[in-house]
């Protein structure tokens, strides 16, 4: 848990002084979705391009 808070403390104070509340958090949140992503990567939960470029399209229909 300390190392949790203390990233979030990085990116905290990584932010200008006049940081607004939204863009801190927009900016906490897209540290964690690196951090998943990197976790995602190490541990093999990746699909290829063609496999995305299917989904996408199946959302698009």
């Amino acid at each position: 848990m300390a190392i949790v808070k203390e990233k979030m403390k990085e990116v905290i104070d990584s932010q200008p002084d006049d940081a607004t509340y939204e863009e801190i958090l927009r900016e906490l949140a897209f540290e964690r979705m690196v951090e998943r992503g990197l976790m995602d990567s190490r541990e093999g939960r990746v699909i290829s391009d063609r496999e995305m470029g299917h989904r996408i399209r199946s959302w698009q229909k």
